[in-house]
């Protein structure tokens, strides 16, 4: 007789008022396989991992582990069975160091802990310090700690939700490297990420999710890229429209040898970084994360005061003293890379996040928030970015982070700035909504807004910048010509090797 599947899942359902997460899902995965789960942004993937992981409990249904019926009523309930996950939004404590932090779920003294840490990571690409505070990480770091943080579990069962989606193509390699290696020693793995010609490479097994329902399962070596993302969005694929873009006109955002010291440690200091952004064109910033971007951009949007008020400059005015909201009264406008926290606040409605950047909007009068207007700016942005949420109510922290990162992406557009910076815009978004945000931040450039990406995909920054640079342990690279430049050649300027 063949073996049972490790994990079964028998017609689960799974209600959130009235969403309709998960319906009557069946689902088995196999020691040994890599399965992955596909769907766009809002299907139901990730709640249907926190079913399995026991953060969720089914409203019907069963699942069963080894052949047996299990009720998994919290986590460490999973973990008992020996089923780790690796979350896309992370659950670490900020406060914490990443040993502190590890501590948590391993048991084991600290400086044994810190050596496996520092072990793990040389052997599967994630180094990380494992005394560094979790708030000084950058998200990328804080991934690796994650993953990490699993893999020292000697889980029977891994999920991973979008493992790869802020790693570069180096430490991409070896993960999956380590992945296959797990596999052949038995372990099963469940598999999620946008990025779908991963999934080729790697899964060997791949069920489909729409709208909550299981609606096919392939092998998805037998597909390409496009016809995986028709099974998953049910739907022709939407191109992303190549208008030639206008040519530059004036400059809307200059640092001048911005130079800054590290605020710890563990952060990275800036040196004599030069830029220039112009009206109609959109440049990209290319880097292994943990090398920069997160100080540069807290300079960039006001969060960190420059040395000088001249090291940067919006509209021709010297910024580098001032804040972020007086930044933003220039023009200017903001999507940072952590969604939760930064870009919006968990517990409060999406009406109430829009007021947090778009109170300019007419939405305060005489010290009062004046709803409706308020309300009706989030709708807006609700239809005209396809933020896929029962409505202007709905709490941000509740939403899929593809979901959350449209509406966040629109609502800083939604202001028609001159000059704008994003943060990895589509870090962990389906292959769908990836390509609608490309579409709408190349509209805003033959708009003549001023558009500066800092990303980790490097496809992303080939697709839509006109120039590229490259910031490694602090230092930004020349100006590069995107068309003229090999994504080869950034890689090596991402790992120091080229100057």
């Amino acid at each position: 007789m063949s073996q049972p599947a490790l994990l079964r899942l028998a017609k689960v359902s799974k209600r959130y008022g009235t969403v309709q997460a998960n319906k009557e899902i069946d689902l088995e995965v196999h020691s040994g396989s890599i399965h992955a789960v596909l769907g766009e942004n809002g299907a139901g993937k990730s709640t249907l991992m926190k079913l399995i992981y026991g953060v969720e409990q089914p409203d019907a249904g069963h699942i069963y582990w080894n052949g047996q019926e299990v009720h998994l009523a919290r986590p460490s309930d999973a973990q008992a069975l020996g089923i780790g996950m690796v979350f896309q939004h992370f659950s670490l404590f900020e406060t914490l160091s990443v040993v502190q932090n590890v501590s948590l779920m391993i048991p084991g003294k600290p400086a044994d802990l810190a050596q496996k840490i520092s072990d793990l990571g040389d052997q599967f690409g994630l180094s990380v310090d494992p005394h560094a505070m979790v708030h000084r990480l950058s998200v990328g770091e804080r991934q690796r700690v994650e993953i990490i943080r699993c893999l020292l579990l000697n889980p029977k069962l891994l999920i991973l939700d979008e493992p790869t989606s802020v790693l570069p193509p180096q430490s991409v390699r070896r993960l999956f490297e380590t992945l296959r290696k797990l596999q052949a020693e038995g372990m099963a793995i469940l598999f999620i990420s946008h990025k779908l010609d991963e999934i080729r490479e790697l899964c060997d097994t791949a069920s489909v999710l729409r709208s909550g329902e299981v609606t096919g399962r392939v092998d998805p070596r037998e597909h390409d890229a496009r016809s995986l993302a028709q099974l998953m969005i049910g739907r022709e694929m939407p191109n992303v429209a190549h208008a030639a873009p206008r040519p530059p006109r004036e400059e809307r955002l200059r640092l001048n040898a911005l130079s800054h010291p590290r605020a710890s440690r563990f952060g990275t200091t800036l040196e004599g970084i030069d830029l220039k952004l112009r009206s109609g064109e959109i440049v990209g910033i290319a880097g292994i994360s943990g090398n920069g971007q997160q100080e540069l951009a807290a300079l960039i949007s006001g969060e960190t005061r420059a040395q000088e008020p001249g090291m940067i400059e919006i509209m021709g005015k010297k910024v580098g003293h001032l804040g972020p909201m007086a930044r933003r009264k220039l023009g200017f406008a903001f999507v940072p890379e952590e969604r939760l926290g930064r870009g919006a606040v968990p517990e409060m409605s999406l009406a109430d996040n829009s007021l947090l950047t778009a109170h300019s909007r007419n939405m305060l009068s005489r010290g009062f928030i004046r709803r409706s207007v308020e309300r009706a700016f989030t709708r807006e942005c609700i239809d005209a970015f396809d933020v896929r949420t029962p409505g202007p109510d709905a709490e941000a922290g509740a939403m899929s982070g593809g979901n959350l990162q449209k509406f966040i992406l629109g609502r800083e557009i939604m202001l028609n700035p001159d000059v704008m910076l994003v943060s990895q815009p589509t870090w962990g978004v389906d292959i769908g909504a990836a390509t609608a945000i490309r579409r709408r931040l190349l509209d805003m450039r033959d708009q003549g807004c001023a558009i500066l990406v800092i990303s980790e995909e490097m496809d992303e920054l080939f697709e839509m910048c006109s120039k590229l640079h490259v910031l490694h342990k602090g230092h930004l690279s020349s100006a590069l010509d995107a068309a003229e430049t090999s994504p080869q050649e950034i890689g090596r300027y991402m790992i120091g090797a080229a100057t």
